[in-house]
């Protein structure tokens, strides 16, 4: 049976919930999610997280480093090699959590730092991935509420059948759709998201 939604916060009040600091975990990350939640038990103090943009990861990070008191370096495939390899090394020696944040698995980065590889082809690994429908559904829903427009009832299902199933892609869509709704003081039904993402090219112009 797969697991039923659910929602993690930061645990600080924040007035701007809607911002995106509340994580919605689902079948397509709750793997990762619970590896970090287990960092007690990981047998190196350090771990890597990816996943493509806007999927959640920095504050799934974040949650993380409030929970265990460790650390994370976002974008760790980018960061100076050396300082990685110190980061990694200080992390082990004191036994505090590190976590390394990237677009792509440890095996896909280019590393010329030996020592560096090696450590990183050791290390345990977790994705988030693209949202399964569950998930893209919350996403859109949440992100349509966050925008401001008014939409019918029926958009989000009527988009989750639609549009591409990534997370970019629910950002960009909502996002077109709310500034069309704001610039036109319209409610934001099926028929005018149907114009707008065809006009925008996220939707295929064919006759009803």
């Amino acid at each position: 049976m797969k697991g039923a939604m659910r929602q993690i916060s930061l645990p600080f009040d924040r007035p701007d919930r809607a911002s995106g600091e509340d994580f919605l975990v689902s079948d397509a990350n709750r793997i990762a999610v619970r590896h970090l939640e287990n960092w007690r038990g990981w047998p190196l103090a350090i771990s890597v997280l990816s996943g493509p943009p806007l999927s959640g990861r920095s504050t799934l990070g974040r949650h993380f480093v409030a929970q265990s008191g460790g650390t994370m370096i976002d974008d760790a495939q980018r960061q100076d090699e050396q300082a990685l390899f110190n980061a990694w090394n200080d992390a082990q020696t004191a036994q505090r959590p590190l976590l390394l944040i990237a677009d792509a698995p440890p095996a896909l980065w280019q590393v010329a730092l030996p020592d560096l590889r090696s450590r990183l082809a050791a290390a345990p690994h977790v994705a988030l991935e693209q949202p399964d429908e569950a998930l893209a559904r919350a996403l859109i829903e949440r992100s349509l509420a966050s925008a401001g427009a008014s939409y019918a009832a029926d958009l989000p299902e009527w988009l989750l059948r639609r549009i591409e199933r990534s997370y970019a892609a629910i950002a960009a869509v909502t996002r077109l759709l709310d500034e069309a709704a704001l610039s036109s003081g319209r409610k934001i039904s099926t028929a005018m998201a149907k114009d707008v993402l065809q006009d925008a090219g996220f939707l295929p112009i064919v006759p009803d």
